[in-house]
């Protein structure tokens, strides 16, 4: 029997950039863009209110776990810039990590701890880590963006080399 598809709901900055680099992630079986975290129903690119850019993934357990997605979250974005990645600016893009149950939040809590005892990012973490509510679902064209326009602006990218270590439990 097969295992069942777990869910992950993150936000890095510009929702193009996460979505192209994840969904190439072994184990990943979707991805889809959209809004989450904030105060509009129905949120769209045009009226997302407090909400910010976020992806939902798809992914298979047995092929991968959350703390594996979440090591490649912190890769591919700079955790410690309040609201912005690159040269986007504002709440749309801040990092976070929108938790479905209480085993998610511990793993969210103690990979930023990690992050933050590393030394690899300027400054400390401040990605938010919340429960997830609604999660809407951007226009069409911008799902899989940067597959079809692949020379698309993006300010996500794997850092070579970059790995995060587990912190010694003293």
């Amino acid at each position: 029997m097969a295992a069942q598809t777990q869910r992950a709901v993150l936000a890095g900055g510009c929702f193009w950039g996460m979505q192209d680099l994840t969904r190439r992630l072994p184990g990943v079986t979707a991805t889809r863009v959209g809004y989450s975290g904030g105060d509009v129903p129905n949120a769209t690119y045009r009226n997302h209110g407090t909400h910010a850019e976020a992806i939902e993934i798809l992914f298979d357990p047995e092929k991968t776990d959350f703390r594996t997605i979440l090591e490649f979250f912190f890769q591919i974005h700079d955790p410690s810039t309040k609201n912005r990645q690159g040269n986007d600016i504002g709440l749309s893009y801040r990092s976070a990590i929108y938790y479905v149950d209480d085993e998610q939040k511990r793993i969210a809590e103690d990979t930023i701890a990690d992050v933050d005892a590393s030394g690899l990012w300027p400054g400390k973490a401040v990605t938010e880590v919340e429960p997830v509510g609604p999660f809407w679902e951007a226009e069409p064209e911008h799902q899989d963006y940067l597959e079809r326009y692949p020379d698309g602006y993006t300010c996500h990218f794997p850092r070579p080399g970059w790995r995060l270590p587990a912190r010694t439990q003293g």
